[in-house]
């Protein structure tokens, strides 16, 4: 359901590697290499938690039931890949009776007070996720949030209306939420932050949305099983990831994702995430970028195709769109556009994309990846997110680190903690 090509002859050379994939190859799936104990997202499509799954659910159809606006509290993993999923699938402006709404990811002062401002006189539900339950950000935004809906609907109506989703059996949040009776769902021990759209972190805000949530691991198993393969000739994730290590090679700092449809600019944001800190150590790895053309192509356009050479570009495309339409004949022809009519927006779209990648690799020479899927449905954006997991992991092992920690998040927040009189 996805499909890998290379506009350059710079990766010509990726079979050299098939040697060196076989070897990682092994070690993911018997789960012995680097950070092995954060490798539950290898089978999780196939071997997750039923009775979980289930009440994941229920709580989805009881939320969609009674509530007009859902929150979703948490930052990078716990909120980045159910807003991605949802938008991709979904688009921007969706037709659904329940608003989904972010919070727990910014200190912004004005962001947070606009979105309780929003809430006032909406039939409020709150998911709030984090393993610790000390995330700060996530911490701030619950508290503000627990109070809001105390005030609201009371203590013990409020109650009903949280739902915490965290460590199975420790941590500040699980003890939050068996004191107060919150329903509960549970964060894997061996699933990363980044690596947990498919397990309840992304699947309760994903079901309350009305997206199909079987489908959805549908794909991602179907990913699993086709991409169990270490033959690097045949398996595109591999070869997506070895790629990426031949043109960083080759004097590349910066991997460009460039998406050609407004709803995929959450993936973008997400697949920053997933790769930016599974590589982003010890000096090594390639910066993520993103930009969305063709509306970026007016701005970033410009030093992607006559500025320093430091970039190549990985096009994330969609076959076939959510929605299309034909662009109409005008009689006067006052604005010189009837050169257009009778084509799908669609298909200017493919077109400005085709002409761009020329542009691009042919004058600009500029390296570019092209990863295509089928569609956004539910079942592309499980295939897609599974694939991305196993590109990351081939590709940070190549680099020898650990794909799934993240030392240097921490140094931040030492910081600010210091400056803010923790204790």
């Amino acid at each position: 359901m996805i499909k890998f090509e290379h506009s350059s002859a710079s990766c010509n050379n990726l079979l050299d590697y098939s040697a060196r994939v076989a070897q990682i190859h092994e070690t993911l799936v018997n789960k012995t290499g680097l950070g092995n104990d954060y490798l539950g997202w290898v089978d999780w499509p196939v071997s997750y938690d039923k009775d979980e799954f289930n009440l994941v659910k229920k709580l989805a159809n009881e939320i969609r039931a009674e509530a007009d606006a859902f929150v979703v509290c948490g930052i990078g993993g716990s909120y980045l890949g159910s807003r991605a999923a949802i938008e991709m699938i979904q688009g921007l402006f969706p037709e659904r009776k329940i608003d989904i709404y972010f919070m727990g990811n910014t200190f912004s002062s004005t962001y947070v007070v606009q979105l309780l401002n929003k809430l006032k006189d909406k039939n409020v539900y709150v998911n709030v996720i984090s393993k610790s339950g000390t995330t700060t950000e996530t911490a701030i935004a619950f508290r503000l949030l627990k109070q809001f809906l105390e005030e609201k609907y009371g203590v013990e109506e409020s109650k009903h209306r949280i739902i915490a989703t965290t460590d199975k059996n420790r941590g500040t949040l699980k003890e939050l939420a068996d004191k107060n009776g919150y329903a509960t769902l549970s964060i894997p021990d061996d699933i990363g932050g980044r690596y947990s759209v498919l397990t309840s972190v992304g699947l309760l805000p994903i079901a309350v949305a009305g997206i199909d949530v079987d489908e959805m691991l549908e794909g991602a198993a179907l990913a699993a099983k086709e991409l169990n393969n270490p033959d690097l000739a045949s398996n595109p994730a591999y070869q997506y990831a070895v790629c990426r290590r031949i043109l960083e090679a080759q004097g590349k700092n910066v991997e460009m994702l460039v998406t050609y449809e407004s709803q995929m600019s959450m993936v973008a944001e997400w697949w920053k995430q997933l790769f930016g800190e599974s590589e982003g150590k010890e000096g090594k790895g390639l910066l993520p970028a993103s930009v969305n053309f063709s509306t970026d192509l007016h701005s970033m356009g410009q030093f992607i195709q006559d500025g320093n050479k430091c970039l190549f570009e990985t096009l994330l495309l969609v076959k076939n769109p959510s929605l299309d339409l034909i662009f109409p004949t005008d009689a006067e022809d006052l604005d010189h556009m009837n050169y257009l009519s009778g084509k799908s927006l669609d298909e200017v779209n493919k077109l400005a994309c085709l002409g761009t990648l020329q542009a691009h690799h042919d004058e600009g020479s500029v390296n570019n990846l092209i990863l295509t899927v089928d569609d956004t449905s539910a079942k592309s954006f499980g295939y897609m997110a599974q694939f991305l997991f196993i590109a990351c992991a081939m590709s940070v092992y190549m680099l020898d680190v650990n794909p799934f920690n993240q030392p240097g998040v921490e140094i931040y927040k030492k910081n600010m903690f210091k400056l803010l009189g923790k204790k």
